[in-house]
């Protein structure tokens, strides 16, 4: 048996993949894919000036009628701080601006230090879904990027698969969502310590998503100081790097991208968090000790050939 069959390509400050059971599927993926990185990036980015998020924070203060793509995207970000108990908001936006995160990434360059800004927390996101209304208070600034990303990969692999009849992952920067029928033996992932591609150990998949959040690739300087993308909402600072990468498996992209990102923040706290939802995971100290929690495989190492 040949396949799986794979299409790679940049989108949202990343590299998107897809991967097809069957190759007829290939193409088709890889454009629906593409349409929708791209509807995704107009309603959410907080770069674009012409963005729906853009725009509701001009109308601060007002309602505003969102599109079904930005209230679903609103959605799964406020369920994953009430998840987390806030150690993921959605309001981290002026914290992330105050570290010099204001731009796309590739940009961003070094600057003076600035006060640090707590996120102000999610109660303060006023949100009808029925009616798709937002009120966003004058000051609070929307972040919805490692949520809508993880949505994405969850809503694109399901509507690949149901549109192809096809097994189908989709890999967006690390967040993970797999649909229809898994390859015989699952989908093999490959996880790497530090984000690069050589390969630590991998996991089989054939169900629901995978995310990998960490602490060592997207970092930049500072006020003389190296910071990273994963902000603690408490502080405004960037989490302590107690974690290298955290990977968690969930039933969902958007479930796992909310724990490993909930245990960056957490720190050494987040075994017993994990563990007590019952979230497999594995965790990387900055050392490169390796943790795992409630049922992660055994480590099975990737040896060059």
């Amino acid at each position: 048996m040949t396949g799986p069959y794979s299409a790679a390509f940049p989108a949202l400050g990343t590299t998107a993949r897809v991967l097809v059971t069957e190759e007829a599927a290939l193409g088709p993926a890889t454009e629906l894919l593409r349409t929708r990185l791209a509807e995704l990036d107009r309603a959410c980015s907080r770069f674009r000036t012409d963005s729906e998020t853009s725009a509701l924070h001009r109308a601060a203060g007002r309602e505003v009628e969102v599109s079904p793509l930005l209230a679903d995207a609103l959605s799964a970000a406020l369920r994953a701080s009430w998840l987390s108990g806030g150690l993921v908001d959605p309001t981290v936006g002026a914290s992330m601006a105050a570290l010099g995160y204001d731009r796309d990434f590739a940009e961003i360059t070094d600057g003076p230090a600035a006060a640090p800004v707590p996120a102000p927390g999610s109660h303060w996101v006023l949100f009808e879904p029925a009616r798709r209304i937002v009120v966003l208070p004058r000051g609070v600034m929307l972040d919805l990027g490692a949520t809508a990303k993880a949505l994405a990969a969850d809503q694109t692999a399901a509507e690949i698969a149901h549109r192809t009849g096809c097994g189908v992952l989709v890999n967006l920067g690390g967040d993970l969502a797999v649909a229809g029928a898994a390859p015989a033996g699952g989908w093999r992932i490959a996880l790497g310590d530090d984000h690069t591609d050589a390969a630590d150990t991998t996991i089989t998949l054939t169900g629901g998503g995978l995310a990998t959040s960490g602490v060592a690739r997207r970092t930049w300087r500072r006020g003389g100081r190296v910071v990273h993308h994963i902000v603690d909402p408490r502080t405004g600072e960037p989490a302590d790097p107690c974690w290298r990468t955290v990977s968690v498996a969930a039933k969902s992209c958007v479930d796992a991208n909310t724990a490993s990102t909930a245990s960056v923040v957490l720190g050494v706290a987040a075994l017993d968090w994990l563990n007590s939802r019952g979230l497999p995971a594995r965790l990387v100290t900055s050392r490169g000790a390796v943790r795992t929690t409630a049922g992660w495989p055994a480590e099975r190492r990737e040896h060059a050939s």
